[in-house]
């Protein structure tokens, strides 16, 4: 049908409009949060790019969620705004005519959205763990920021270097703070070398400085000053996430040996879809405005019940994560209640959009006067 291929052509291109301004948006967010984390030094800057990958992958379901919903949304108001929807319903057409269309483009995004849910973004949460903890675990050395106090991977140490060379090999103006056997170490100096020995341990290796040593219960310490000073770089360990979140769990993972955290994410998963596609079934009869008036009030109505909507799934999930709900009465009935005010919407639709509801009738006969006096000019 003519208009179903036009339809769905519309909704393709408003939607490639609308998933570009979200991911633009989301990005930019996104890099300006890491590109602050890197510059404090809690993330590497040669890991900005793949998190910044990672994390839109973990946002990707919303942000396709989003597109469905507000495309069908731009779509179905535009038409009633252009008078189309009166011609439609004047010529005896329904309003659940809309639905095939409207399902047929809610396919591709109801099927990435499951596949984000319940593979791609566990994995994507999993790696942006592993690239955090990995540089936790770096090497002392290698955690050094110019110009900066930093904290060694053992939290024994406070190294301060002024200077670092590109190939980390020299150092200059050293600070190092350390607490060791209950003695606090401080050591000063101006150069320093990174060395390896023939085990592969590194050392720093620290010229002309002074060290000074004290143990806190007692008032006097002592100074020395030295030529060569070595100190010992904490070597990195394995790269493994010591803390898994049940949102970097696979779905298999939170299906065996369950407990009410992973119900509560498996609750979330499953929601996602059904979000998607009850959210787009919404946007029809939702998208109804007055040709005569402005669609803020729509616009402003489609915003909040997202919100409450994700709001109550949200709630849901931590209800079930905190043992206060269980499973079996928690996946489903929200997606019911969204399900029966889509189908009373829709009925309340249908009987003021009927060709003979008065509303429909005026306006199709000044559409009918208005067509007679131009033949007649």
């Amino acid at each position: 049908m003519i208009f179903q291929r036009a339809l769905k052509r519309e909704l393709f291109s408003t939607a490639a409009g609308v998933f570009l301004t979200l991911f633009t948006i989301t990005i930019t967010m996104m890099l300006i949060r890491i590109l602050g984390q890197a510059a404090k030094g809690r993330v590497a800057s040669e890991d900005v790019m793949a998190l910044i990958g990672f994390t839109s992958l973990n946002y990707m379901p919303i942000i396709l969620i989003l597109t469905g919903f507000v495309s069908v949304l731009l779509v179905v108001t535009r038409s009633y705004q252009d008078s189309e929807m009166v011609v439609w319903f004047a010529s005896g057409l329904s309003l659940t005519r809309w639905l095939r269309p409207v399902m047929e483009f809610a396919i591709p995004i109801v099927v990435l959205v499951t596949l984000l849910g319940f593979f791609v973004t566990p994995w994507a949460y999993r790696q942006s763990a592993e690239f955090r903890e990995r540089f936790e675990k770096r090497e002392d050395i290698a955690r050094i920021s110019p110009g900066k106090f930093q904290e060694s991977a053992a939290a024994q140490r406070v190294f301060f270097v002024e200077k670092m060379s590109d190939d980390l090999g020299k150092v200059k103006n050293v600070f190092i703070n350390s607490t060791k056997n209950g003695e606090i170490t401080t050591v000063v100096s101006q150069n320093g070398t990174v060395e390896t020995n023939d085990k592969g341990e590194k050392f720093v290796v620290l010229e002309d400085g002074m060290r000074y040593q004290e143990t806190p219960d007692q008032s006097d310490f002592r100074i020395m000053e030295f030529e060569k000073y070595t100190a010992y770089i904490a070597p990195k360990g394995d790269v493994t996430v010591s803390d898994i979140s049940t949102r970097s769990m696979t779905t298999m993972e939170l299906l065996t040996d369950a407990n009410s955290k992973k119900m509560g994410e498996l609750v979330w998963r499953i929601g996602l879809p059904f979000m998607s596609v009850l959210l787009m079934l919404l946007a029809i009869p939702l998208g109804f405005v007055n040709p005569r008036a402005g669609r803020s009030f729509n616009l402003i109505i489609a915003v909040l019940l997202y919100m409450t909507y994700s709001n109550l799934s949200s709630f849901i999930q931590a209800y079930v994560s905190q043992n206060k709900l269980a499973f079996g009465l928690a996946w489903w009935p929200l997606h019911l209640i969204v399900a029966l005010i889509i189908l009373l919407l829709f009925a309340l639709r249908l009987g003021v959009n009927s060709k003979y509801h008065p509303y429909v009738l005026l306006s199709a006969m000044k559409h009918k006067r208005l067509r007679d006096k131009g033949n007649r000019s």
